[in-house]
């Protein structure tokens, strides 16, 4: 049989029962998910999911990323809620094209993983499971592994296999339903220039990868939380006052205005700008490659190709002292006895992230 699948969270156990009920099948898992916002979300739940079905010995298959089809599915409906239409027509989409696969590779029978999540409607999923059936001519698979303690032991399975748990249903309306009252949603944040950000999902898209990278090599290792202060940067400019002409300009990781400030450098110290007010530190791009070893020519190149953020952080420590002092930091082509503006739009909030022991 294919098995469609969401995330190895709900994968993992009810794979597990339907190898012990159905020993005679052979289980194809097959994940086609392209509601998942965003993209780099979907690859992390594929990896996750793949690991848990090789060790349960079960071929896998990652469907396409089809992410314009969906949209078009469910348009109209962004404003549903969870196990409302959107939902339905979601659940639609995928497990048709899960019945297309079974035919394609000559199966004909299919279930879906989403029978196991306590989140979707079982009766629900039951009635789009007959309506595929009817049209592809494939049998379709419903079996509540949720009942008789089968909730606790799924989520004891994903205890003990450490799986990659995550905190939304996957699709971009759903995100914005479930997250709204957060300060920030981070899945719907796309830093420029491309960073890959403290608690961010491609963090833990590499994170999740060195994982695997651990289990190849038999090293034992346990997953944790830490809390810490995180900081995304929304927006920010520096202009010469006169004719408010803009410049390039690159702001480092922690650096927080509460307003916008009108500022020229009062002094300079080895080759480091320190304004007149608001605590506001400009460096050159030259000290930046003296400090990192880099050959950057100048902020536009900086800018298409980023700095890491424990780049960044090492920068303010040097200058400050300390990673976390929270003055502005702004590379320059190079220092100016011009009267600029600075804005800095940015937030700074507790968070927490995974960390391998």
């Amino acid at each position: 049989m294919v098995v469609h699948l969401c995330c190895s969270v709900d994968a993992g156990y009810f794979i597990k029962r339907l190898k012990k009920d159905y020993p005679d099948e052979k289980i194809t898992g097959y994940f086609y998910d392209p509601n998942i916002h965003p993209y780099s979300e979907f690859k992390l739940r594929s990896l996750d999911t793949k690991r848990i079905c090789e060790k349960l010995g079960v071929e896998y298959i990652e469907g396409e990323y089809d992410y314009e089809s969906w949209l078009k599915a469910v348009k109209g409906y962004e404003k549903e809620p969870e196990k409302g239409i959107r939902c339905s027509i979601c659940f639609v989409h995928s497990l048709e094209r899960a019945a297309r696969f079974a035919k394609k590779i000559g199966v004909n029978k299919i279930t879906t993983s989403l029978l196991m999540s306590p989140m979707k409607s079982q009766e629900q999923l039951a009635s789009i499971g007959k309506a595929v059936k009817r049209k592809y001519d494939v049998d379709f698979l419903v079996v509540d592994y949720r009942k008789k303690g089968g909730t606790q032991e799924q989520q004891l399975y994903a205890k003990e296999n450490q799986v990659y748990r995550q905190d939304y249903c996957g699709c971009i309306y759903g995100i914005w339903q479930q997250k709204q009252n957060q300060e920030i949603i981070d899945e719907l944040i796309s830093p420029f220039p491309f960073q890959i950000l403290l608690s961010s999902i491609e963090e833990r898209l590499n994170f999740y990868e060195n994982r695997m990278k651990f289990e190849e090599k038999g090293v034992e290792y346990k997953i944790e939380k830490e809390s810490f202060l995180n900081y995304r940067l929304l927006r920010q400019s520096v202009k010469f006052k006169v004719k408010s002409e803009i410049i390039y300009s690159y702001v480092l990781f922690y650096s927080y205005l509460d307003r916008k400030q009108r500022v020229r450098i009062e002094y300079i110290k080895d080759e480091i700008g320190y304004a007149n007010r608001a605590n506001i530190i400009f460096i050159p791009i030259k000290k930046v490659n003296e400090i990192l070893n880099k050959n950057y020519k100048n902020v536009k190149e900086l800018f298409s190709k980023p700095l890491n953020i424990e780049e960044e952080l090492k920068i303010r420590n040097i200058i400050t002292n300390t990673p976390f002092n929270l003055s502005p930091i702004i590379v320059l082509d190079k220092l100016t006895d011009k009267t600029m503006d600075i804005k800095i739009e940015a937030k700074i909030y507790p968070d927490t992230r995974e960390i391998l022991i």
